[in-house]
């Protein structure tokens, strides 16, 4: 059974837009989904990571030093097989709090394994320009964005506070879509963890000093 983290891209608990925590709908129906169809998902909300005021990524602690609660996403991060993203849209752009999130982490814990670009909004773009911008945020991370995308604009209409559809919604229609990103995740996820497990060495990656990465 694979693996599969979906992190929610929002902290806000204020409004509007109505309802507060809107993504929190959205994380809820693709964890839903993602179970409904043999994987195993996790919610991953920021909100049950606080973290100092002052940027100090997982990696700048020493060995042992960093906060257990840092510690412990860093182990389920690395152990993943893949990832789902739910992001609304600030600016054109994914949130600063999945982007703070992420950014405490090394590159080489999302290594090697795919993700789901998932967006949504209160209005009805559904936050798809955002995902042009995670498109290249998640692939810097390694975690390759597969090629399907979720939008789904007026969230409020679809899911209920617990990711159940809400009356009058068709479901069949909701869970075709949401299945066409998720089943490109699993098969892209299985298949790097088939290369994992046959010990297939990973290429090389600069890790002492930015030149590595230099053209001769």
């Amino acid at each position: 059974m694979l693996d599969i983290l979906v992190f929610l891209g929002s902290v806000r608990t204020s409004t509007p837009p109505r309802p507060a925590r809107l993504g929190e709908r959205v994380a809820r129906a693709c964890t839903a989904r993602l179970t409904a169809l043999g994987l195993q998902a996790s919610l991953i909300d920021p909100l049950d990571y606080p973290r100092d005021a002052a940027f100090t990524p997982h990696f700048a602690h020493a060995k042992g030093r960093a906060p257990k609660a840092l510690d412990d996403l860093a182990a389920r991060i690395e152990a993943a097989d893949g990832y789902v993203m739910v992001n609304p849209e600030y600016n054109h752009s994914l949130s600063p709090a999945l982007a703070d999130l992420l950014n405490h982490f090394g590159s080489s814990l999302f290594s090697y394994k795919p993700s789901v670009i998932a967006t949504y909004s209160a209005g009805q773009w559904g936050g798809t320009r955002a995902a042009m911008t995670m498109r290249g945020f998640l692939s810097e991370l390694g975690c390759l964005p597969v090629s399907a995308m979720i939008h789904v604009p007026h969230a409020q209409d679809v899911w209920d506070a617990d990711g159940a559809h809400l009356d009058g919604v068709d479901a069949d229609r909701w869970q075709g879509y949401l299945d066409r990103s998720f089943q490109q995740l699993e098969w892209w996820g299985q298949a790097a963890r088939d290369r994992r497990d046959a010990g297939a060495p990973r290429p090389g990656a600069f890790r002492r000093d930015p030149a590595q990465r230099n053209a001769p």
